[in-house]
């Protein structure tokens, strides 16, 4: 399900042909608003961005989609993977997306998108007798398929024509071509998009636009944002009372809330955590923005704390960024206590149309990781057009993997980071690329794991999401490792995920994939809360606190502090080895009280149990283990 973290601001000034973000041009022109899909998170599509589409619909549809000269946006839209609507002209042409099961980038387009691709490859023309009933939103039976390309096999997308070259609708086909022109029923194509296309563009102008022209078509428009920022700055900065300071990543939202912090605070200094898994131009780019500021630049790094730690944890996972806290926590904290004895406020490039947890967020709040840290945000409310254009008006030194196909710029082996990110990686950072994929392949080994884990990107998930789980099931994978029965080892990280997810989490893994099974059959995760156990994971929820319990072998646990999650992972930890290696000893039934404990081979616990914890704290497993 889309969701709206902020008003979707995208307009287009059909007088100028540019992406505008209100409703009125520089040219003193209305413009038109787009139908764009929330969360509505529009950036500047760069020439790698524009000769990847180029490329995927010539080699779909056998032209090019986007002219010489064009300024086009990208939205990123909901789903598994990355997918991008398009747009120019003042108009969605289509989606460009990569698709997991095909492992490349297919071009989904839209009524608009198909006018301008028509004429070559993936054509079906119908009967006029269905074209009324196709262009209200039936699909293409064969029966009224009059002629298609011979190239179609099923699973293409496909653009939907009338006998006088009309395009009505595109969709996917059911079919081949073959079977289209020879089936006397069933369906050919489930149309996607239908009806009658808006136009081939609002567009009054074919000149060649520049991102100069951009910016100049919405000054107005960032001069206001500009002097709100810079207003923001200056009232916080009197406020606190505290020396100033500006987090930079490498990334564009940091990149700008740093140049609004320089126009208006004459001393602060620039903080960089290294996590030891930056991208190497992301290094080199905050030092060279450092020297163009002449600012000082504090700096500590994880050194190799991902290396050090994966064997303990596992490969970390969406469910269980543990390499949040070991890499990028402890640096983040260190270099905040060791040049700031006092606290400081930090300028922190943060926005609301990131993710919900940042939608949700006040513009100054306090550092839960770092007790005498306030930490600020002058953009929460931009758009990343609105960072865009800041870094374009200002000539800024931004990082150059944006233009390299990179939307988003972080740990370059990040979960969260698409497949899409990670095909990309392995054509600009091979040996990066190369290095991952080592370990992951030596993992899976290690715990019964298939290949395609690693291939399908399906490491990244402790629980497969469900369009995720169809290809696995589709292509008949099975993703069970190989479970132990005797968990040796325990290794946990706790405190806050200072990444986009947030919440105070306690992150462990026992290095091995755990029996849930057996761990249910005990029910002695009635300790820990109410349980239930769903596609392989275990969940107990005792109030406002909660563990995960995963297949993997990790565990998470969530808390309304650090010292909470710390305690209920620890008991986690306790319940599931006595729920592994009980060897039926009856210990704990004498210091039951309830009668909740009972011994049939092994100790299992009814729902009787009142969560005293005595027999956990009797049990030798858990004393002497």
């Amino acid at each position: 399900m889309s969701q709206y973290l902020g008003e979707l601001m995208l307009y287009w000034c059909p007088e100028c042909n540019l992406p505008v973000l209100g409703k009125k041009c520089a040219c003193g022109s209305a413009t038109k608003k787009n139908d764009i899909t929330p969360p509505g998170d529009i950036r500047p599509a760069f020439p790698y961005d524009i000769d990847l589409i180029n490329s995927t619909t010539e080699k779909q549809f056998g032209k090019k989609l986007i002219p010489e000269g064009r300024l086009v946006v990208l939205n990123k839209a909901p789903y598994e993977d990355r997918m991008d609507e398009v747009i120019f002209d003042g108009t969605v042409m289509g989606s460009v997306r990569f698709e997991l099961e095909k492992m490349d980038w297919v071009f989904i387009p839209r009524l608009e998108g198909a006018v301008r691709l028509s004429g070559g490859k993936k054509w079906v023309i119908v009967d006029k007798g269905a074209v009324n009933f196709i262009k209200k939103g039936a699909s293409v039976l064969a029966p009224g398929v009059n002629d298609a390309d011979a190239g179609i096999v099923e699973g293409d997308e496909v653009i939907i024509i009338t006998p006088e070259n009309e395009v009505i609708a595109t969709g996917r086909a059911r079919m081949d071509a073959q079977r289209m022109l020879t089936h006397e029923r069933g369906m050919a194509v489930k149309t996607r998009w239908h009806g009658k296309p808006e136009g081939t563009g609002l567009s009054k102008s074919d000149e060649i636009k520049t991102w100069d022209d951009a910016v100049n078509a919405n000054k107005f428009i960032m001069e206001k944002k500009e002097l709100n920022a810079h207003t923001f700055i200056k009232n916080v900065v009197e406020k606190t009372n505290r020396p100033v300071s500006v987090s930079y990543s490498g990334g564009k939202d940091s990149l700008a809330t740093l140049l609004l912090v320089n126009d208006v605070v004459p001393e602060y200094d620039i903080i960089f955590a290294d996590t030891g898994l930056e991208f190497p131009e992301t290094l080199e780019n905050v030092q060279q923005v450092a020297r163009e500021l002449s600012k000082p630049l504090k700096i500590h790094s994880a050194g190799n704390a991902f290396w050090d730690s994966i064997d303990h944890f596992g490969p970390p996972t969406v469910e269980a960024r543990w390499c949040c806290k070991v890499c990028k926590l402890g640096a983040i904290t260190q270099v905040i206590e060791k040049n700031y004895d006092n606290g400081c406020l930090t300028f922190i490039g943060q926005r609301k149309y990131e993710s919900e947890i940042r939608a949700n967020s006040k513009t100054v709040w306090k550092n839960p990781w770092v007790g005498n840290q306030i930490g600020a945000s002058p953009i929460q409310n931009w758009t990343a057009l609105h960072v865009w254009l800041y870094l374009f008006w200002k000539k800024a030194s931004y990082n150059p993997l944006y233009a390299e196909g990179f939307d988003r710029i972080g740990c370059w082996l990040c979960p969260s980071a698409s497949m899409a990110d990670f095909m990309r990686l392995s054509q600009t950072h091979p040996g990066l690329s190369e290095k991952l994929k080592d370990y992951l392949a030596g993992y899976a080994e290690r715990v019964g794991l298939p290949v395609e884990w690693v291939t399908y990107g399906f490491w990244r998930w402790q629980v497969l999401p469900t369009p995720l789980k169809m290809i696995a099931d589709k292509k008949g994978i099975e993703f069970v490792p190989q479970p132990s029965s005797k968990p040796v080892s325990f290794t946990m990280t706790a405190g806050y995920r200072p990444c986009k997810a947030g919440g105070i989490t306690a992150e462990g893994s026992f290095g091995t994939p755990l029996n849930l099974a057996g761990i249910s059959a005990s029910g002695m995760m009635v300790l820990l809360g109410d349980t239930n156990s769903i596609d392989g994971v275990i969940i107990a929820q005792n109030g406002e606190e909660n563990v995960q319990v995963y297949a993997s072998g990790s565990v998470v646990a969530r808390s309304t502090d650090e010292n909470g999650a710390r305690k209920f992972i620890t008991l986690a930890e306790k319940t599931i080895r006595r729920a592994l290696l009980c060897t039926g000893c009856g210990v704990c039934v004498g210091q039951c009280g309830a009668g909740a404990v009972s011994i049939n081979g092994t100790a299992s616990i009814n729902e009787k149990c009142t969560r005293c914890g005595k027999c956990t704290n009797a049990c030798p497993i858990v004393k002497f283990g």
